[in-house]
């Protein structure tokens, strides 16, 4: 049977592979194409795309027709398609591509073929240089790039294009796609590196009678025949095991980049090109043995420091696939449950998650009380309780009884997916401190190279026999790849290590700047509050009743994000709501609108904003109820003052201990806050903290940091709430909001707690600091290692398999130094 009977025999189609590319299908997924009326599974969504275009455009003879599946396999597409730019195609680009204008879209793709530091420079100048290109970001880690363009000047199609013309190849990401691609390194990987432990094995037992048998007990016809056969054992190491090096070398020459490739290719091809030239002509000395044990241990190390570097970098693709790909949707008639994708689900929809399902959308709670563990998302540990009315977010864990849910977000737009694409843009934002390394990096190549030359000219007039092995060991010993891999590895792992924590990065620079902040600002309610504020008191001042007040307040605070204005809200309780018309809100001030038809003005909010309207001085009742440590909030109109609402709000209980520790630490903390003088200044008074601003408006919150900021030396971390205190968070040098109830998409914090905890910021600043500082440790043992291996090297002092040994180790060091990190999201405080 040929495989194209193969694939269009539906009962051949069952789990196993790919019916577009062949791969492998997971168990798991559920992307499948009717081709020819037959439901067709296919690995991921990308082939679904591709299979999707090629049926929508006429083309499904490709399928009936072809005779063999593409090599490789991952260009299974038609030559008619590619000429249709199916990467320019709207619908295919609705996995990857996000309008970041009304012209400009960014793209999150995966790169292969990315071995060094090089690479990434390469890619980056190389994409930036594109007409209409604006922003163009590699992560040297995860391999992960963001690319961003004015489809108006040029597309994502002429993008890859370029990339793949320089030697490299990209993909849109999606998780699957990106576990494909590591398989697929590991796999190859692992043969070469066979290819390479066999062929020194071998050659070692080759050359090992040569180093131990006395002089004239070996005779010539017995040495030249054990050379021959080192030669022969020695090609495949050569051409294929180390067939990468050479490949990566020419490119990055014909590219005028020299990368880490280029000094490993020159040390391989002249030990061995000089030890093919003694075997032909009777020379004195081969190297076959160096040359097959320094491939051998380079590839250890680098399979090594891939594993760890995967390894690393699954934290963002382990949100992508905890969502499940099926879901219980309820029939609206009956009740009745049937299993549809979690894709075809709509909000307004009801789902029912049975225990120990995982929860496939964001949704509230109709039907049921449950536990939930959103230890994943919040890195809260302990189960929280789920009753009707209570929100739930795609990802958690059901864990005790069934839970039906009215779907309010799925797939994209969920809670869930804003996460993942925050922390993918996170990662691949470049620090300083890396761009300068990777500087560096390029630097030491070309005085490597320079080195090596100057070295093997030196020994030429002092031992002429020892100049070659010399000559490879100053190339190969310095090679700077540790100092490459110093900083992304240590971010990547900091940023998986934060989310698991519950603290999400979603800007680059927030893990060095928190690291390195020394003054902290808070604001009050939401913040070092708990936010869930509730009305304690009501005073009336106008002859409208208590009730009507409740109602007329409630009805102007209806549209508010603020916790202030839910207290309000709560306090109407289930009280029918007057209309509002011409609602107009002033930014920490209140609000104001015609309530109820009436043709006088309302307004609501601090009671000075109020005063203005109503044009009359504070009642007194204002400073008692401010003098209990209350926050008052006023109703008034054109006619007068309506009345009174005293609000109190408990102060979170992890905001002394996060306090007292900054404190200890020498840390100044100060509280800036619109609430009252007397509210705040007993806040802070319970804090301990010295310095407390009150009645401040967001513009006055700016002007205050921007004050801070310009003392010499000064780094400010602001945390608010994350919608009320925009302008002053892009001010601080690092920003940080609460989580609790946040739109994720709207914030504009550099991280976001996402457990709503303070405890959960306490762990972030020490393990922002413990980061900065392994990176620091692989930054200078980076610089040790190669400062003094390199003198050591030109001296005669080490082998070609030492050296190959030592800066394979000295990659691995610095890699597995980072993923100490990892500890700890298991520690406390």
């Amino acid at each position: 049977m040929s495989p194209a009977d193969i694939r269009t025999d539906p009962s051949a189609d069952g789990a196993g592979e790919c019916y577009h590319c062949g791969l492998p299908v997971a168990p798991a997924s559920e992307h499948v194409v009717e081709i020819d009326g037959t439901p067709r599974r296919m690995c991921c969504v990308g082939c679904e795309a591709v299979a999707r275009a090629i049926v929508d455009n006429g083309l499904v003879q490709y399928y009936r027709h072809r005779d063999a599946l593409p090599e490789p396999r991952k260009e299974a597409l038609p030559p008619e398609l590619r000429e249709l730019g199916l990467f320019d195609n709207a619908d295919f680009q609705q996995s990857f591509v996000q309008s970041t204008g009304e012209h400009e879209r960014e793209a999150s793709l995966i790169l292969e073929g990315i071995t060094c530091a090089a690479c990434v420079w390469l890619n980056e100048r190389h994409v930036a240089r594109l007409p209409g290109v604006s922003l163009v970001e590699v992560n040297y880690a995860t391999h992960r790039a963001r690319v961003r363009w004015d489809e108006r000047v040029t597309r994502l199609s002429v993008i890859l294009g370029a990339i793949q013309a320089i030697g490299y190849r990209a993909y849109p990401y999606d998780a699957e796609r990106s576990e494909q691609v590591a398989g697929r390194e590991r796999r190859s990987m692992l043969w070469r590196l066979f290819v390479a432990g066999f062929g020194m094995m071998q050659v070692m037992m080759y050359a090992f009678p040569a180093y131990i048998a006395p002089e004239g007990d070996l005779s010539a016809d017995a040495e030249l025949l054990m050379r021959w056969a080192s030669l022969i054992l020695t090609l495949p190491v050569v051409l294929y095991s180390a067939a990468p090096f050479f490949r990566r070398a020419a490119r990055d020459v014909r590219l005028r980049s020299l990368g880490m490739d280029v000094p490993v290719a020159l040390g391989v091809g002249s030990a061995f090109a000089a030890s093919v030239w003694a075997t032909l002509t009777h020379g004195p000395q081969v190297y076959f043995d160096s040359v097959t044990m320094f491939v051998f241990l380079l590839l250890c190390g680098r399979y090594l420091e891939m594993l760890a570097r995967q390894r690393a970098a699954r934290g963002v693709q382990a949100l992508a696939r905890i969502v499940p790909m099926f879901a219980e949707r309820l029939d609206p008639r009956d009740g009745s449950g049937c299993q549809v994708a979690v894709v075809s689900l709509a909000p307004g929809e009801r789902v029912r998650v049975r225990p120990g399902a995982v929860i496939p959308v964001d949704g509230v709670v109709v039907e049921g009380e449950s536990q939930v563990d959103e230890a994943l998302l919040t890195g809260e540990s302990r189960p929280v309780a789920k009753a009707v009315g209570a929100e739930v977010t795609g990802g958690s864990l059901n864990l005790a009884s069934p839970l039906v849910l009215r779907v309010s977000a799925v797939g994209d737009a969920t809670r869930l997916a804003v996460m993942r694409r925050l922390m993918e843009q996170a990662a691949t934002y470049r620090p300083a401190v890396a761009t300068q390394s990777d500087q560096a990096a390029r630097v030491f190549i070309v005085a490597l190279l320079v080195l090596a030359a100057a070295t093997w000219i030196a020994w030429r007039f002092i031992d002429p026999d020892r100049a070659l092995w010399v000559f490879v060991s100053v190339l190969v010993v310095a090679c700077p790849c540790a100092l490459s891999l110093a900083t992304p590895t240590a971010l990547t792992v900091a940023t998986d290590t934060l989310a698991r924590i519950g603290v999400l990065v979603t800007r680059g620079h927030a893990i060095e700047a928190l690291a390195s902040a020394n003054r902290y600002v808070f604001d009050k309610t939401g913040t070092l509050t708990q936010g869930a504020m509730q009305v304690e008191a009501v005073c009336v001042l106008d002859d409208c009743g208590e009730e009507l007040l409740r109602r007329r307040a409630a009805a102007l605070e209806q549209a508010s994000e603020h916790a202030v204005a839910a207290g309000v809200r709560l306090a109407a309780g289930g009280l029918t709501l007057p209309a509002v018309d011409g609602l107009r809100a002033t930014v920490g001030q209140g609000v104001e609108g015609y309530v109820d038809g009436m043709r006088m003005r309302m307004r609501i909010g601090r009671p000075d904003y109020v005063a203005r309207l109503t044009g009359r001085t504070l009642p007194a009742e204002v400073g008692m109820l401010e003098r209990d440590g209350a926050t008052v909030v006023a109703l008034g109109s054109e006619a007068g003052w309506c009345g009174l609402f005293a609000l109190g709000d408990r102060v979170r209980d992890d905001a002394p201990e996060l306090v007292a520790r900054l404190a200890r630490e020498g840390v100044p903390v100060a509280i800036i806050s619109g609430d009252a003088r007397a509210a705040v200044d007993a806040l802070a008074r319970h804090l301990a903290v010295t310095e407390a601003h009150a009645a401040m408006s967001p513009q006055d919150k700016l002007r205050w940091v921007e004050r801070e900021q310009a003392r010499a030396g000064t780094i400010v971390a602001m945390v608010g709430d994350g919608a009320n205190d925009g302008p002053v968070l892009a001010q601080a040098q690092v920003s940080i909001a609460m989580g609790g109830g946040t739109d994720l998409a709207r914030n504009q914090a550099d991280m976001v707690l996402m457990a709503d905890s303070l405890d959960a910021l306490s762990r972030a600043i020490s393990l922002c600091r413990k980061t900065l500082r392994v990176i620091r440790q692989n930054l200078w043992w980076s610089l040790a290692y190669n400062f003094t291996s390199v003198p050591l090297a030109m001296a005669g002092l080490i082998t070609p398999w030492m050296a190959g040994l030592g800066m394979a180790a000295s990659s691995l060091l610095v890699v597995l130094n980072a993923l100490r990190l990892q500890r700890e999201s298991r520690r406390r405080g």
